[in-house]
This record gives C-alpha cells, structure tokens and sequence, in this order.
C-alpha cells in the first residue's frame, strides 16, 4: 500500500478517531498523539491491511489499543512493590522497599518500549502470555524472550548497584 491509498482509506475516519482518543484519555492534546501513534502503527502494518475487511474497526482497535497502553503506563501506582509494603515491616525497612521500588520503576521506564509493554503487563496487570499475545500481537516466543531480556536488564542494573 503507498502513501497516497493510505491516506485516502484512514484519513477519512480522523475526526471520529479523534473523538474516541479524546473520550479515552480525557485531554484534546494528548488524544492527538494517540491518533497519530495509531496513524504509524497502521502505516507500519500497511501491508498486512490488504487482508483486513473493515478498515475502521480495525483503526478504532489500534487506537483503542493505544490509548490504553498510554493510560496504563501513566498510572502511578503500577508497581506491586509499592502497592504492598508489609505493614510488619519497620519504617527503615519500608522506605528502603519503596526506593528500591522507585528505582525499578525507574530503570524500566529506561527499557525499549516492547520490553516495558510486556513486563507491566504480565508482572503488574497479571495478565497470562495468551493474554498479552492477544493485546501487543507478539508472539508466545517473543513475549518470553521480551520478558527474559528486561528481567536480566533490570537484575543487572540493580548487581551493579550494590
């Protein structure tokens, strides 16, 4: 597909895409970055689009997709370290929990995004490798290999640490 016939097929939806990201993410702003992100993601697939029956739903899906994906990683509270201090724990103890949880967080945020997408949501959404298949479209294989490699990034970061 060129440019000129993807224009012509998903220009036309914008406003009602727009309306829909405006709806999701509650700001005029941040709703146009979610369209234009959904815009590259379907031009990035624009060879398979060929194959797709109904264009619009699948643009609505796409930026559906991507505004969640945003909401979630705007979310404060993701990291179950944070939402689950052991109250039996001393105060010391608990402020050292929440740092070494602030810098998880932090280091992850330094990970390519397909890594951080699959590891929030597997470790903190709890979602299964099924799941997350049908929500990123990566397969099982990937999926694992995502999580291995962002796993052994963050043990590194936090070896080198201490």
């Amino acid at each position: 597909m060129n440019a000129e016939t993807f224009k012509q097929i998903f220009l036309p939806y914008h406003q009602k895409l727009f309306r829909i990201a405006y709806r999701l993410v509650g700001n005029a702003e941040c709703a146009e970055d979610m369209l234009q992100d959904s815009f590259v993601k379907l031009w990035e697939k624009r060879e398979q689009l060929a194959q797709v029956a109904n264009t619009e739903a699948f643009a609505i899906v796409t930026l559906r997709n991507t505004c969640l994906d945003y909401l979630r990683k705007q979310k404060e509270d993701f990291l179950l370290f944070e939402q689950s201090v052991p109250e039996t724990e001393s105060l010391p103890e608990q402020i050292e929990y929440q740092d070494e949880a602030q810098k998880v967080k932090q280091y992850l945020s330094r990970l390519p995004q397909n890594q951080q997408t699959v590891m929030k949501l597997k470790h903190w959404d709890g979602l299964t490798d099924e799941e997350i298949e049908q929500s990123t479209g990566y397969s099982q294989g990937n999926i694992r290999v995502l999580l291995s490699r962002g796993r052994t990034a963050i043990r590194t970061h936090f070896n080198k640490l201490r």
